[in-house]
C-alpha cells in the first residue's frame, strides 16, 4: 500500500456538473490508502515541457469507499489547475496524486457530536465528506450544516444535501444566499452573522464539535461568533482560502 507522502497515478473514471463553475472528479486509486473525512490530497500536473503545477484539493467522498475518491474542485478565475481539470481533462485520463494529507481537520463517527458544520462556497466540500461518512456508517449523531452561496444556482451538492436532509435521522441543512434568492426561497438572505449562527445551533448546544471552511472573512466571522455564543474555542477547527466573494 502506498505511503500518503508517495506520488500514485490516479484514473479519472467519472466527471460531474454540481454547478456552471464546480466539477466533481471520480479518481480510481488502486493503491489508496484509505482516509478520514476532512483530510485533502496533493494534485501534480505536468506538462510535455516539465512545466509542473501542485495544488491541494479536499477529499469530498466518504471514508467507506475502496479504490477510489472523489476531488470537487471549482474552476477559479486565471486558476491554472482549475482551469485544466475543467476545461482539459477527460474520463480515461490519468493523474498524478498523493495523500491521504492532514490530521486536525478530520472527524469521524467515533468521535461523536454534536456536529455543527459551517460553510462557504467550495469550503463545503470536505464537510460533504462528513455528512457522507455520517450516512453510510449509519450515524444518527446531531448534525447541521449551514452553507453559505451567493446564488440558488451555485449551491453545491444541493439535490443530495436535500435528500439526506429528507431522511430525518438527525441531520438539517440550513441555506443562505447572500446576492439573489428565487421566489418562494424560505432560507436566510444575507451574509453569515452572530445572530444566524445563534440559531442554526440552538438545537444542538454548545458543545457541538465544529468544523468551519470557507473564504479567510466568512471564517474569522463564524469561529469568532460562536466563541461569543459560548462555544468552546478547542471545539472549533477551521480551515480557510483565499476571497471568492460568498
Amino acid at each position: 500500500m502506498a505511503s500518503p507522502i508517495a506520488w500514485q497515478i490516479a484514473t479519472v473514471s467519472a466527471i460531474r456538473d454540481e454547478t456552471a463553475s464546480v466539477r466533481t472528479f471520480s479518481l480510481k486509486v488502486p493503491a489508496w490508502r484509505g482516509h478520514r473525512a476532512g483530510q485533502h490530497v496533493d494534485l501534480r500536473l505536468t506538462a510535455e515541457d516539465g512545466y509542473s503545477v501542485e495544488r491541494s484539493y479536499s477529499i469530498a467522498s466518504e471514508p467507506e469507499r475502496t479504490g477510489a475518491i472523489d476531488l470537487t474542485v471549482e474552476r477559479l478565475p486565471d486558476g491554472e489547475a482549475s482551469a485544466f481539470l475543467h476545461d482539459v481533462v477527460v474520463v480515461g485520463d490519468r493523474l498524478e496524486i498523493r495523500g491521504p494529507i492532514g490530521g486536525y481537520f478530520v472527524w469521524d463517527v467515533s468521535v461523536g457530536g454534536p456536529l455543527l458544520l459551517v460553510a462557504g462556497g467550495s469550503g463545503v466540500v470536505p464537510l460533504m465528506a462528513m455528512v457522507r461518512h455520517r450516512t453510510r456508517s449509519g450515524s444518527t449523531v446531531l448534525a447541521r450544516l449551514l452553507l453559505s452561496s451567493r446564488h440558488v444556482e451555485e449551491i453545491i451538492y444541493r439535490e443530495e444535501l436535500e435528500g439526506l436532509a429528507a431522511r430525518a435521522d438527525g441531520l438539517a441543512v440550513v441555506h443562505t444566499l447572500t446576492r439573489s434568492q428565487p421566489a418562494g426561497w424560505t432560507g436566510y438572505t444575507r451574509r453569515l452573522d452572530e445572530r444566524m449562527l445563534a440559531e442554526v445551533l440552538e438545537p444542538i448546544g454548545i458543545a457541538a464539535r465544529t468544523f468551519i471552511c470557507g473564504p479567510t472573512a466568512l471564517v474569522e466571522t463564524a469561529a469568532n461568533g460562536l466563541v461569543r455564543l459560548g462555544l468552546p474555542a478547542d471545539r472549533i477547527r477551521t480551515e480557510r482560502f483565499g476571497p471568492t466573494g460568498t
